[in-house]
């Protein structure tokens, strides 16, 4: 078993601080990645319908017990519905080999389509009947939120959406932490932006002789914020792992939450590195 702290859950499940995010991979890189962070200790992977690669994700996931890795998927909205809900738990579950999720999760709220309501009182069902261990959204902003708990009365239990220190997300981690919502973050690393090269945080991996990425990824972790960095490489791999045994002081989390905004940011899509 991985050595990597976990958060429990809203609802008593125990998901690893730190994972492996998929895309974009497809199905023979991602088994090739899967792979050599299951040997390295991940025990958190991170996939969806969108990326197309649950299938080379299963192959991998083969390798260890069930039991001892925490898998994701994401649905798309053609299955925004009740009954649509459970048809892309099947589908995921099917193409990954496996007999539950341990979480789920709607992809984008789709506004303009307007279902995602019936989407998460879907995922409230396949939760109830032991399906899916855990259920969340990605992509929300706090408005989808309130309305899924408004309407259902059930908040999610994680939200992923794009965080880095330059795109700091604030309102978002205020709400999500005021409704016990896991804040996960993908393209944590800044993906399209200067942030790795950035003055403070170069001082930062200098005084403590770790890369940049290696102090980014801990201001995520040190405030509770779950990162999912994608790499393929196995060097890189185990850097992102290995970001547990050093602390930023309070001032130093404070210099790079300072950083929002003054680099830009790709927006929210999946063309940006989701």
């Amino acid at each position: 078993m991985s050595q990597t702290p976990t958060v429990t859950l809203s609802h008593g499940s125990t998901m690893p601080r730190i994972g492996l995010g998929t895309s974009p991979m497809n199905d023979a890189d991602a088994e090739r990645a899967v792979s050599t962070a299951l040997e390295l200790g991940y025990r958190l992977i991170d996939t969806a319908e969108n990326y197309r690669n649950e299938v080379g994700v299963g192959r991998a996931l083969k390798g260890v017990p069930r039991d001892e890795v925490f898998v994701t998927s994401k649905f798309n909205k053609k299955w925004h519905s009740v009954e649509g809900a459970r048809t892309a738990f099947e589908a995921s579950a099917e193409k990954l080999g496996v007999e539950y999720l341990d979480l789920l999760l709607i992809h984008w709220p789709n506004p303009d389509q307007d279902r995602y309501v019936d989407a998460w009182r879907g995922l409230i069902a396949l939760r109830d009947a032991g399906l899916v261990r855990a259920i969340g959204t990605s992509n929300f902003k706090p408005a989808h939120l309130q309305r899924l708990i408004d309407e259902t009365g059930v908040a999610p239990e994680v939200n992923q959406v794009q965080l880095s220190p330059v795109w700091a997300k604030a309102a978002e981690r205020e709400f999500h932490a005021k409704h016990g919502i896991v804040t996960e973050a993908w393209s944590p690393l800044g993906k399209g932006t200067d942030l790795l090269s950035h003055p403070t945080v170069q001082e930062l991996a200098k005084k403590y002789g770790r890369t940049p990425g290696q102090v980014v990824l801990r201001w995520e972790t040190q405030q509770h914020i779950v990162p999912i960095p994608k790499s393929a490489d196995r060097g890189r791999l185990a850097e992102n792992l290995a970001v547990f045994d050093f602390n930023l002081t309070a001032d130093e989390l404070t210099a790079l939450s300072d950083l929002d905004g003054t680099a830009k940011a790709p927006a929210d899509s999946d063309r940006a590195g989701h």
